[in-house]
C-alpha cells in the first residue's frame, strides 16, 4: 500500500470536569487526509478545503507530528506526502489542530504496516499539537487515535486509558464563528486554586468516571460541572451562560466549554434530545444575530477511520 485516505475526526477536550485530562471523540466533524509514499525522503505537505493553515512543514500540526515519527526510524530511504482537506476551522475548540496531528502520525504508521499501536502515536502526535499551542497537553489527540472518551493520567509520560462510553450518550455542538486561539485561551486559566475547589473538581471527576462505566446518565448531569476554567474562559464566548441556561432547559444532561472555546458541547441522553438542544440553541443565536455552526454526534469509539 502506497496511499491511503483517512477521516480525521474533531473531539471535545475537558468534558468540563477533566481539565487537559479528559477527551471525547466526534463522529460526523472533522478532516480528511490522504498520504502517499514518495521517493524523496521527507514531508512534503499540502493543504486544501474550508480553513487555511500554515504550509510550514516546521510549523504545521499534520507535518511537525510526521517529522517527529520519522525520526524514530534510522534507515527510511523515502517520503511522505501530506494532503489535508481542512474542514475543521482552527481555534474552534474542536480539536483542529489534534486531527492535523493524529491524521498524519496514523496514516504513515498505515503505510509503515503498523511499526506503532495507536496509544504508542500519542507522543509523535503531542509534537505537532505542541507546535500549535506552545504545550503538550494529549486530551484531543488521545481521543482522536483511540476513540471514544479518554483520559490522561499523565501529559508528561503519555499515561492514558480509554474509558466506556454509555450506548446513549449524544454530543450536541455550538460553534460561533469566532476563533479562540488555544495558546491564548490558557493564559485567562488561573494556575492557582484553592484546595476546596481542586477537592470538588477531582470529586466531580472520580464520579463521572464511575457514571460512565455505569451508564448512569442522572449521575453524569451532576458532575458536568467546572469550577476551575469555565468562569474565565466563558467570558470571553457570545451567550454562553444564555446557551447553557437553555440547553439545560432543553433536557441536556450536561453543558460546557468544548476545548478552549469558542465551541461548547452539551451531553444527552439519546438522539431526539440532542437534537432538540441543537433547535433550541440555534434559536438563540439567530435572534442575536451570531453566525454559528452547530452538529449532532454520537460518540466515535473508534476514532480515525480509513476511507
Amino acid at each position: 500500500m502506497k496511499s491511503i485516505k483517512i477521516f480525521c475526526p474533531g473531539s471535545v477536550a475537558n468534558i468540563s470536569c477533566g481539565f487537559d485530562i479528559l477527551g471525547l471523540c466526534l463522529d460526523n466533524v472533522g478532516d480528511e487526509m490522504i498520504v502517499t509514499q514518495t521517493k524523496k525522503k521527507g514531508i512534503e505537505l499540502e493543504i486544501c478545503g474550508d480553513y487555511i493553515v500554515t504550509k510550514d512543514i516546521n510549523k504545521n500540526a499534520a507535518s511537525v507530528s510526521a517529522l517527529a515519527l520519522l525520526k524514530s526510524f534510522k534507515h527510511i530511504d523515502f517520503g511522505f506526502h501530506i494532503s489535508v482537506n481542512k474542514k475543521i476551522k482552527p481555534g474552534s475548540g474542536i480539536g483542529s489542530s489534534a486531527a492535523s496531528s493524529a491524521g498524519s502520525v496514523f496514516a504513515i504508521n498505515e503505510l509503515l504496516k503498523r511499526p506503532f499501536t495507536n496509544k504508542e502515536l500519542i507522543p509523535f502526535a503531542a509534537e505537532g499539537e505542541y507546535a500549535c499551542t506552545n504545550s503538550y497537553h494529549a486530551d484531543n489527540i488521545t481521543a482522536v487515535l483511540l476513540g471514544g472518551i479518554t483520559l490522561v493520567r499523565s501529559n508528561k509520560e503519555f499515561d492514558v486509558v480509554k474509558l466506556k462510553t454509555p450506548l446513549q450518550l449524544f454530543v450536541t455542538i455550538i460553534h460561533p464563528q469566532v476563533e479562540i486561539k488555544t495558546s491564548d485561551s490558557r493564559i485567562l486559566v488561573q494556575r492557582k486554586i484553592e484546595i476546596s475547589k481542586l477537592t470538588e473538581q477531582a470529586s466531580n471527576l472520580g464520579a463521572f468516571i464511575s457514571a460512565l462505566y455505569n451508564e448512569d446518565y442522572d449521575m453524569i448531569s451532576r458532575c458536568i460541572k467546572d469550577i476551575v476554567v469555565e468562569p474565565y474562559r466563558s467570558e470571553i464566548i457570545p451567550e454562553f451562560n444564555n446557551l447553557k441556561k437553555i440547553a439545560l432547559e432543553s433536557g441536556s444532561i450536561g453543558f460546557g466549554i468544548s476545548g478552549s472555546g469558542p465551541s461548547m458541547f452539551s451531553l444527552s441522553k439519546g438522539p431526539k434530545i440532542a437534537n432538540d438542544v441543537k433547535i433550541n440553541l440555534e434559536k438563540h443565536l439567530e435572534k442575536k444575530n451570531i453566525k454559528y455552526k452547530s452538529y449532532v454526534s454520537m460518540v466515535n469509539d473508534t476514532g480515525i477511520k480509513i476511507i
